[in-house]
């Protein structure tokens, strides 16, 4: 019996030794930052496009998760109720003490590239790194430079409520080796600049993926149903297929994805509704080549199959 003890004592050993290594944050240094003077317009292009008021505004009402007073007050508060709890979106204004005013840029960019804030801590990819990864290191400074000239905001937003063993945050690490590698977007070089322009604002800033992916187990976009349709996270709704087959937006014209991100006017006279208002309201506030660009990589993509028929 000695003997069994000792051996489920060294597995148990071994097992710890492992997971303390594969969850070991992985980061940026300062040399991996580009020499870089911030654009601070082109950091509010991408503050637009990546929805960050969306999410992190102040709220109407307690956990409201669309309407906003004012998109410049970043003290989050809002609930994300998922199957696994609920997240509650932090604070990112400068404040210093309840915000990111006292990150550095380098902290930034490992938090949007790496899923890792400062000190190591693993970040929740409830917050859509695994799309924001593919975002350019001059974008994400020029961002961080955007959100410094907004006002602090002190808030006290609680801790996530989450239920085992999501709620051990060190587990992440996990999730990071399997999704996360930190890549910028790779334009393809066979398709046109705008066609790349759209490929990267749809996977880098976008995040449309995030929403409209099937996820499994780990909750991991399943690579080969991406852009197919989902459930939503949050319950209470799917979010489409946005893929050129027929259970998607094949029968749209490239000028109606645009015109829809433009107005939210679909071809056949629906408007949009639900969660998508928010993001729709964004895209008509980008220049109109970047709608034509996202509408131009949608039509590129491979015809996706219908969730609903998936096992």
């Amino acid at each position: 019996m000695r003997r069994v003890f000792l051996v489920g004592l060294a597995l148990i050993a071994a097992a710890g030794i492992a997971f303390y290594l594969l969850t070991m944050p992985v980061t940026f240094s300062a040399d991996d930052l580009p020499d870089h003077t911030p654009d601070v317009a082109n950091g509010k292009t991408m503050f637009i496009a990546g929805g960050c008021a969306e999410c992190h505004a102040v709220p109407v009402k307690a956990c409201d998760s669309l309407d906003t007073e004012d998109e410049t007050l970043l003290a989050g508060g809002r609930c994300l109720k998922t199957d696994v709890g609920t997240f509650h979106v932090p604070n990112i204004s400068p404040d210093p003490e309840s915000g990111i005013g006292g990150w550095s840029t380098l902290d930034f960019v490992n938090a949007m590239k790496r899923g890792v804030g400062p000190g190591g801590v693993h970040l929740y990819p409830a917050f859509p790194y695994t799309s924001y990864q593919r975002m350019r290191f001059e974008d994400l400074i020029d961002l961080k430079a955007y959100l410094d000239t907004l006002p602090p905001v002190r808030s006290n937003v609680p801790p996530n409520d989450l239920r085992f063993p999501y709620n051990i945050r060190r587990g992440v690490g996990l999730f990071q080796r399997l999704y996360v590698d930190g890549e910028t977007f790779v334009p393809d070089p066979d398709a046109s600049e705008e066609v790349n322009r759209g490929g990267y604002l749809v996977m880098g800033p976008g995040h449309c993926t995030e929403c409209h992916s099937p996820r499994n187990a780990l909750g991991g976009i399943i690579a080969s149903q991406a852009f197919a349709g989902a459930k939503s996270p949050e319950g209470g709704g799917d979010a489409p297929d946005i893929t050129p087959g027929p259970d998607g937006i094949g029968g749209w014209a490239h000028e109606d994805i645009a015109y829809f991100l433009e107005t939210g006017s679909t071809p056949d006279f629906d408007v949009v509704g639900e969660s998508m208002v928010p993001v729709q309201e964004n895209m008509a506030r980008l220049p109109a080549s970047d709608r034509e660009a996202i509408a131009a990589f949608l039509k590129t993509l491979p015809l996706g199959p219908d969730p609903a028929n998936t096992p």
